[in-house]
């Protein structure tokens, strides 16, 4: 379980950082938030995502396990967008709830959960490529769709334009490039994969710092309208998407052991922070986004370690 820990204690202290940076010199955080969110989209998600896909075998793991992480994130989201449609959000309000209550922090704490918990990293690749080939390419164009709307100063602009803006985005380009490596087997040399790699690397620490800082100045449930929005987003995360994964995982697919564990213990994984990433970018409401990363990151802990003794026992 040291794993587990690690993982989450490596978050805390990052988001701290951006914390402490905003505290001590607060107008020059506002600036270094601004330069590092487009950085962040533009450079060193998209060499993340290609890292990361072209290290894995695609094939191997779109098989079983792709299916079911796609389909838990996908009815977990769908759960919040009906609570949102009854309590008649708005549609960046809807969007950006639905993210934050199914997209998972799989890259940077998923590994040593699956190593340490299950024993196994096939878990968290299913999960990694359906968040990245198919959950993040869906939230960023309707996240640009919803964006282009509201900027928009002629009604009948062309749609297609539109769509395809907000489909080919730097992260969707980045996985399919890295899924083109991994299927036709290509090896980078090493002068172009070094670098490619170590800017990939920055990607999950900067977001950290941008996640810090941005909370020190909006302090997590202290907006009275967004609270609703912000305790079922959370509900969903915590309990709604690991509960799926355990009846899908188990009941549909016939999953036992620690292979069920693995499926169970990623959806109980809290709110990555490329939700805030993209809500920022793209001008969406952050203050859900916010909330929910930090109550999930509290309490993913205790439900992933939950999980573990429920199954094993």
């Amino acid at each position: 379980m040291g794993g587990v820990v690690l993982g989450f204690s490596v978050v805390a202290v990052l988001a701290l950082v951006g914390v402490a940076i905003a505290a001590l010199a607060r107008d020059m955080s506002i600036t270094i938030q601004k330069g590092i969110t487009p950085l962040v989209y533009y450079v060193t998600n998209p060499c993340l995502m290609v890292v990361v896909v072209s290290t894995t075998d695609v094939k191997a793991v779109a098989g079983l396990y792709t299916p079911l992480a796609l389909a838990v994130a996908l009815l977990t989201a769908a759960c919040f967008t009906i609570y949102a449609l009854l309590a008649s959000r708005k549609a960046e309000d809807v969007a950006v709830g639905a993210m934050a209550s199914s997209y998972a922090n799989i890259g940077n704490i998923g590994i040593p959960v699956a190593l340490y918990v299950v024993g196994n990293t096939e878990p968290v690749v299913a999960f990694l490529l359906a968040q990245l080939l198919v959950q993040a390419p869906m939230y960023l164009t309707i996240f640009g769709l919803i964006s282009r709307r509201r900027a928009s100063q002629e009604p009948g602009g062309s749609r297609a334009k539109m769509i395809l803006a907000s489909v080919f985005n730097p992260t969707t380009i980045g996985v399919l490039i890295g899924a083109t490596i991994s299927l036709v087997g290509i090896t980078l040399p090493t002068v172009i994969w070094d670098p490619l790699e170590m800017i990939g690397e920055t990607s999950i620490p900067l977001m950290l710092l941008i996640f810090g800082m941005s909370l020190y100045r909006q302090r997590p449930f202290t907006n009275r309208d967004k609270l609703p929005d912000s305790l079922v987003a959370t509900f969903c995360k915590v309990l709604v998407m690991p509960g799926i994964a355990l009846l899908l995982g188990g009941l549909v697919f016939g999953l036992q052991g620690s292979d069920l564990l693995g499926v169970v213990a990623m959806a109980a994984l809290p709110t990555a922070q490329n939700v805030l990433l993209f809500s920022l970018h793209y001008r969406m409401p952050v203050i859900v986004p916010q909330d929910v990363i930090v109550s999930t990151s509290v309490l993913a802990l205790p439900v992933t370690l939950l999980a573990a003794w429920l199954i094993a026992v």
